[in-house]
């Protein structure tokens, strides 16, 4: 292997990783276009629907679906699917009433809330240094939601999802290397769309306009696309190098809620969302920093 073998694989990783967060991004402005003429439940039916059945296809495609689990396994599923529903009902319903800029920015507290949460019920060690980020990075936060006069009752909603998210991730964290990525994918794409159907029945369905549906379809299809690049990224780059580029996910979400919603971040906004970012990158540089001693650890005592 080459020099450059590793330098153009790391490109190929920030390359799909920033595609990745444009999927995200366009996906959320779709849906939130949506919503403004489909129910909620409806719209969560209809992309969970599509969303299904395309990641049932890649997975039988690339022979990674293995619906056969352990108790344990099948449990972790499960709080990850409910850490799932939860973030979709929260992060949409935010989205339908604040900035798509404001909400995507709350949600960059993830890296520190999974850490937070991974010192406390996992018993991660927590050095002074990520502590110390995790607080400036809620400081951060507080800015984007601003508790006060000026406060967004939806912004909740925006923190409920990191809530489930954090859930979510940290179940995921547990799962055994053997169980393909693909198959929790299906479970959790199952869940939510079963989450809608039963939401649904409290809410009369409308027809959906060709406008509606082609949205709807471009939404899916970001969606999917999004994760294929995301998983993608992380086996293609170096790790260290890839994550970072996962923040990019704010700049596309700034750049649609301007041009799509004319939505301008205020000067807080924007200095929360810098001081959120820079936090982040913070806990994922030591985190770094903890692992390579621990492999150089080990090869020590080999």
């Amino acid at each position: 292997m080459t020099v450059e073998t590793p330098q153009r694989e790391n490109l190929q990783g920030v390359g799909m990783m920033t595609a990745s967060m444009a999927g995200f991004a366009i996906n959320d402005a779709f849906m939130k276009l949506v919503l403004e003429n489909v129910p909620f439940y409806q719209a969560i039916v209809l992309r969970g629907l599509a969303v299904t059945f395309m990641l049932v296809l890649i997975g039988l495609y690339l022979r990674k679906l293995d619906f056969r689990l352990s108790r344990r396994d099948g449990k972790l599923v499960l709080w990850r699917c409910v850490g799932e529903v939860g973030a979709t009902y929260f992060f949409i319903t935010a989205l339908i009433h604040m900035p798509i800029a404001n909400v995507t920015a709350v949600l960059q507290s993830l890296p520190l809330t999974v850490t937070l949460a991974g010192a406390v019920f996992m018993k991660e060690p927590l050095g002074w240094r990520r502590f110390s980020a995790i607080v400036a990075g809620f400081m951060g936060v507080l800015l984007i939601v601003r508790p006060g006069a000026d406060f967004d009752v939806y912004a909740l909603y925006a923190l409920g999802a990191v809530a489930c998210v954090t859930l979510r991730d940290l179940s995921s964290r547990r799962l055994p290397g053997h169980i393909s990525t693909w198959t929790v994918s299906v479970f959790a794409a199952i869940s939510v769309t079963l989450f809608g159907l039963v939401g649904s029945l409290f809410e009369p369905w409308e027809p959906v306009s060709a406008s509606s549906f082609g949205l709807l379809a471009g939404a899916t299809l970001c969606l999917i696309g999004a994760y294929v690049f995301s998983v993608s990224s992380m086996r293609t780059g170096t790790l260290a190098v890839v994550t970072p580029f996962r923040y990019t996910g704010i700049l596309w979400a700034i750049i649609l809620g301007v041009v799509v919603f004319g939505d301008w971040p205020d000067t807080l906004t924007i200095i929360g969302i810098i001081i959120v970012v820079g936090s982040g990158l913070v806990t994922l540089y030591r985190e770094q920093v903890m692992l390579r001693r621990k492999i150089d650890s080990r090869v020590t005592r080999i």
